[in-house]
């Protein structure tokens, strides 16, 4: 099945760059860097939570890299993320995605 021609919300070569701004509750402008914070906090939240529901650690992670995935392709169109996807196992194999425990 084809997939549907869809209409990017950014041009290729914003991808990966571009940062919008959003304001916590107090309605104070957050950083780029705030904003990465305040997101990675969120989905901790959400797989701690989906752990002590019962979900597997493994079926989070799948569909949070399909929704990441997904959410890219509507922004940035199919093409650029195919691009995108192509430099991944590099980058995977140089460690960039691995986190080192303190023991």
């Amino acid at each position: 099945m084809p997939s549907k021609l869809r209409t990017p919300r950014k041009k290729p070569e914003q991808l990966m760059t571009t940062i919008h701004y959003a304001a916590d509750t107090s309605g104070a402008i957050l950083s780029a860097a705030e904003q990465k914070k305040a997101a990675l906090r969120l989905i901790l939240d959400a797989f701690t939570e989906a752990e002590l529901d019962g979900i597997d650690p493994d079926c989070m992670a799948q569909t949070a890299l399909f929704m990441a995935l997904k959410e890219f392709v509507l922004v940035y169109g199919e093409e650029p993320m195919a691009q995108f996807a192509e430099r991944l196992p590099q980058r995977i194999r140089q460690g960039e995605f691995t986190v080192q425990q303190h023991s």
